[in-house]
């Protein structure tokens, strides 16, 4: 077909802005609405909702939009695919159905279904095998207007559309490779149009506009957003948002290896990025399984220290706690103090600080009244001025989350077309283990791993380093990326050569004992960093602040390295 198929995405997550699916429906041209519902977080959220009513287990906010939109989309012609069925996805397909009869909209509902594993896995709440878009295109070649799926890759959402409508065999590599590129863009909403953008104070990003790809027949796009909407596209907000939760450079899925390290961003007018150059190789035999546990209970309690001797009032409050748990103390128990008090505050907040107490055991009755019962009971015993930011809790049970792999052919991806008929979507027939960017056969558009000349000495000057770089960071299960890049050649000749793996660990401490390992990127002028194990068992363990490392980047960029006076 000729002629690009523009698919736009209106969620990012479960919670995102409500009326983004009418927004993005009205605001221009559109084939095809995606919205991404799902999240490791979120599928431990619906896995309680199902233990409540075996009849949930989705998205319910979807189908609230839904009501005020299908006939917007209907009246369009806009086909709406999204992973808003999450564990109970022929549920949720049916609640349309029963959605579009009452409204009087005639659409034909289709879902995929088959990641359920917990089958496998009778010792997690839920087990969810990540499948590929190949489902979602042949129940949009069987006149499906309305795709609901559990849970399938983010990147599923654009490659299953994209294969439908050019014709996409699942050899055709580069093609697909594109489409996941594109649909990665896509998955975060407004990340890619200046939402949580290390550089977004030269714009206005109070409301971003959500981000739309314009694929073409070869698997190239451009990103940009409806005109009049906020926010921007350029090729910072795209490069972030592309290091997002990403590893290596090649970027395995079940449709497609993708392979970061040959993909090109360009400018292509006012918010318009174009994508190109994106290789594929054959998709990796097994596929990626989330795994959620209850891991046991959790409880917190937060002390304010206000005004004079900071730490001996934590020291006092911590030796009281730890005395009064005595044998009942919780199997884990954590201490942190942030020093947010400033000398001489002129307000009561500025002149103090927080005391965080976190603990995790087991057992409920040991992190329940027992820990909250102790630190009010300290009320009038305690360090001058005693208070707590919220009274305890009784304490809550917490998640964990794994990741395992299956042999494909060992999962039923099935879809189930809007005449009810089943067609069970074959595996792959070729098959490549994913291996390091720098290792196997060279693609002849890859670019080789080699770093640019450094910069010639000069002076320098000690300088956060996000006055050069940008960082955007995230989670998978236990680990955390942090992408930084550069934003001219000559601060890249810098970056390449300065942010080495012990040069990242000294600057973020907390990650001096661990496993850090850096992949670059030159086509984008970055380094990817993944730090295994900070986030303990994942981000429903809350195991750390900032429990999915959304900030990590961040913190990276206000630290202070000495920055030739060049580029500032």
């Amino acid at each position: 077909m000729t002629g690009p198929l523009r698919i736009g995405n209106a969620s990012g997550f479960y919670g995102d802005r409500f009326d983004a699916v009418r927004d993005v429906l009205t605001g221009g041209p559109l084939d095809v609405l995606t919205g991404d519902y799902l999240a490791e977080l979120t599928m431990l959220i619906l896995g309680r909702d199902r233990l409540k009513d075996p009849r949930l287990g989705y998205a319910k906010t979807f189908l609230r939009q839904l009501e005020e939109s299908l006939g917007l989309a209907h009246e369009r012609g806009v086909k709406i695919v999204t992973n808003a069925g999450g564990l109970n996805p022929a549920g949720l397909a049916d609640a349309v159905r029963e959605l579009a009869d009452r409204v009087g909209v005639p659409v034909e509902v289709a879902h995929v279904e088959g990641d359920d594993l917990a089958a496998r896995f009778p010792d997690a709440l839920t087990a969810n095998a990540y499948l590929g878009g190949a489902g979602i295109a042949e129940c949009l070649r069987a006149g499906a207007d309305v795709v609901v799926t559990g849970r399938v890759t983010d990147a599923a959402l654009v490659t299953g559309p994209a294969a439908a409508h050019f014709g996409w065999g699942p050899e055709d590599y580069d093609a697909l490779a594109g489409a996941v590129v594109a649909g990665h863009v896509l998955e975060c909403g407004t990340q890619a149009t200046g939402g949580n953008y290390a550089f977004f104070s030269g714009h206005d990003v109070r409301r971003p506009g959500f981000p739309i790809a314009e694929i073409h027949a070869d698997g190239t796009s451009v990103i940009t957003k409806h005109d009049g909407t906020g926010g921007l596209v350029d090729v910072g907000t795209v490069t972030a948002q592309l290091l997002y939760e990403t590893g290596g450079a090649r970027y395995a899925g079940p449709d497609v290896t993708a392979r970061l390290d040959t993909v090109r961003l360009a400018q292509d007018g006012h918010d318009r990025v174009r994508i190109s150059g994106i290789r594929g190789e054959a998709p990796p035999p097994t596929l990626k399984v989330g795994l959620n546990r209850i891991g046991g209970w959790r409880n917190e309690v937060v002390f304010v220290l206000t005004g004079l001797d900071i730490e001996a009032k934590a020291r006092l409050v911590r030796d009281q706690l730890e005395d009064a748990l005595g044998k009942h103390r919780p199997a884990d128990v954590r201490w942190e103090l942030a020093r947010t008090e400033r000398p001489d505050g002129d307000t009561e907040e500025r002149a103090s600080a927080y005391l965080r107490l976190v603990v995790r055991d087991s057992d409920p009755d040991r992190v329940g009244r027992a820990v909250s019962g102790a630190a009010i009971e300290l009320a009038l015993g305690s360090y001058p001025g005693f208070h707590v930011t919220a009274p305890p809790g009784k304490g809550a049970p917490y998640g964990v989350f794994e990741a395992e792999y299956v042999d494909a052919a060992e999962v039923p991806h099935t879809a189930v077309l809007p005449d009810g008929r089943q067609f069970a979507v074959p595996t792959p027939v070729r098959t490549k283990e994913v291996e390091p960017a720098d290792s196997g056969p060279r693609l002849p558009d890859a670019p080789p791993v080699v770093l640019p000349d450094p910069l010639p000495d000069g002076p320098r000057r000690a300088a956060p380093l996000g006055l050069i770089a940008g960082a955007r960071s995230g989670d998978k299960g236990g680990d955390a990326n942090v992408g930084v890049w550069a934003r001219s050649d000559d601060a890249w000749r810098w970056l390449a050569h300065e942010l080495t793996v012990d040069r990242f660990r000294a600057l973020l401490p907390e990650t001096a004992g661990l496993s850090v390992v850096r992949h670059v990127l030159p086509n984008l002028r970055a380094l990817n960093f993944v730090v295994e194990g900070i986030l303990g068992e994942g981000v429903a363990a809350q195991a750390r602040f900032d429990p999915q490392a959304k900030a990590l980047g961040e913190w990276l960029r206000s630290r202070y390295v000495d920055i030739p006076e060049v580029l500032l």
